[in-house]
């Protein structure tokens, strides 16, 4: 896996040490140990590197905190690492799977307490009563199984199809659906934003 040991395993000094043992071959900037390599393949290989990255690093922030803290939000927005770990699933889901693939998939908003959590289709904000939710039964290990699963489907359609490839009508999308790489760009972001939100939550836990 590209990801590796959890990079909330101690305090910030213990962060501190594993960013300096990755500084990059030339000196210029110190990076994750755990991210893809320069040299590696470029293209889909790349993009389906970066994204097992990014959701190997939140998968293990959240394995490694106690079930009452994965459970537990300390932030005024109130959402959970659990809740966090349920919507990058369902979010990775609804892009490749629903949208870029056109299955249908069972409750594709299934990581809100609303079937459509957004105020409109073209519209960012959401619906106030919209939250993230996750039922008291679920474990962050069965989350994490089923986000490696929908992963491993996202490596497979980045692999088998050009990039400019658009997605699939009848699905999530309707006319004018975007492109495999359009859908990699916003996913990419989507879980870079989630998971330095997840570096804030893990930081004052730990304060």
């Amino acid at each position: 896996m590209v990801g590796g040991p959890p990079r909330y395993g101690g305090g910030s000094g213990e962060r501190d040490r594993r960013y300096r043992a990755g500084v990059s071959e030339d000196r210029r900037a110190a990076r994750n140990p755990h991210e893809p390599t320069k040299e590696g393949s470029n293209g889909a290989h790349r993009w389906a590197d970066y994204l097992e990255w990014l959701r190997e690093d939140i998968i293990g922030a959240v394995l490694s905190l106690s079930p009452a803290d994965q459970r537990t939000s300390h932030l005024p927005s109130g959402w959970s690492p659990l809740e966090l770990l349920s919507h990058v699933l369902h979010m990775e889901q609804r892009w490749f799977v629903w949208g870029f693939r056109g299955e249908q998939v069972s409750r594709p908003w299934g990581d809100w307490n609303v079937p459509e959590p957004w105020t409109a289709d073209d519209s960012d904000e959401t619906r106030p009563s919209a939250h993230w939710q996750v039922a008291d039964d679920t474990t962050a290990e069965e989350l994490a199984t089923r986000l490696r699963a929908v992963g491993e489907r996202t490596r497979a359609a980045l692999l088998d199809h050009p990039l400019d490839t658009p997605g699939t009508m009848g699905g999530r999308f309707g006319d004018d659906p975007p492109t495999l790489e359009w859908i990699c760009f916003h996913v990419l972001s989507e879980y870079a934003r989630h998971a330095g939100q997840l570096d804030v939550a893990t930081e004052i836990m730990g304060s």
